[in-house]
């Protein structure tokens, strides 16, 4: 499929993208978030990373509303539909952004579902407001202290998340993001799947239109730059004190074997710092996005860890 470059306009790209959901906007933490939900039951919230924003989970959201929960994935602050604030994109900022989701939504808490960054802050709100998270779902994604020891310590893992380093850089990142109409989205999509698995045409389309809407590009990468950029300073180290708290939440972790930016070695030892009945589900052959790759065995991995942890 070639590129419409009229389409890539903010214009003319609309991120709510039709389908059997819902889609409305829902205030909270100070800011407007962009939400996509269908069904009835209880909560279970999806988070997108990055550079993907909430249509990653369209197949996830259609089979939890299937079978009797209320499904809803929303766009993360700077992403998709939501609001391009100018500040805000450090972790306890937008974790929060998360649970106000959940309180705006009317529940009084929820299966969080997080991805890659998106995995990142699911961790992160589960320590900060453990009354609101019922269950935890990463995929992709490692504990805020084991991907910090792993970026500081580990050379295999430095060397997979060299895009966090080049992100560092002032407005360079953002340029080459839209040159070519977004094509290194695509390439980031493509090198990071696994071997078996080869994003269709209508999918790297689709996100990399949603790359080229006014201000994703810096917006989507701010929490990466306060990622590497606090390690030496005290809102870092305070983070990370903050983080180093055992979750009392039952946690299912799933992490592809070929996932070649977070390295399962690092997400493994995330473990340590869950004190309740932590699952970790390793997928043989799967790269960084199991949910697009494997969406019906994603889902269901999904559907029979909830049954299984029902209260």
């Amino acid at each position: 499929m070639a590129f419409d470059p009229a389409a890539s306009s903010a214009d003319a790209f609309d991120p709510r993208i039709e389908g059997p959901w819902t889609h409305r906007d829902l205030a909270a933490n100070g800011a407007r978030f962009h939400i996509a939900e269908l069904g009835e039951g209880p909560l279970v919230l999806f988070v997108h990373g990055w550079p993907q924003f909430w249509w990653t989970w369209r197949h996830q959201l259609t089979a939890l509303a299937g079978a009797g929960y209320r499904a809803v994935a929303v766009d993360l602050r700077g992403v998709g539909g939501s609001d391009r604030t100018p500040r805000g994109y450090d972790p306890s900022n937008m974790a929060l952004d998360l649970t106000g989701v959940i309180r705006s939504l009317g529940a009084s808490d929820a299966t969080l579902v997080g991805h890659d960054w998106g995995g990142f802050l699911a961790w992160t709100a589960a320590a900060m407001r453990p009354a609101l998270v019922r269950h935890l779902v990463v995929v992709s994604s490692a504990h805020p202290r084991s991907l910090r020891r792993a970026l500081l310590t580990d050379r295999r893992q430095i060397v997979a998340a060299d895009h966090l380093l080049g992100f560092q850089r002032p407005w360079m990142p953002e340029r080459q993001l839209a040159a070519g109409d977004a094509a290194l989205v695509g390439d980031y999509l493509r090198d990071w799947s696994g071997p078996g698995h080869r994003p269709s045409e209508k999918e790297l389309l689709t996100y990399r239109q949603a790359m080229l809407l006014s201000n994703t590009r810096h917006c989507s990468i701010e929490p990466y730059r306060w990622l590497m950029r606090s390690m030496g300073r005290p809102d870092g180290f305070q983070f990370s004190r903050r983080m180093n708290r055992k979750l009392r939440v039952p946690t299912l972790h799933v992490h592809g074997e070929a996932d070649p930016v977070l390295l399962p070695e690092t997400a493994l030892s995330s473990g340590a710092y869950v004190d309740a009945p932590y699952d970790w589900r390793p997928l043989d052959g799967i790269g960084h996005y199991p949910h697009e790759e494997d969406p019906d065995g994603f889902s269901a991995l999904l559907l029979e860890w909830l049954k299984g942890h029902q209260r």
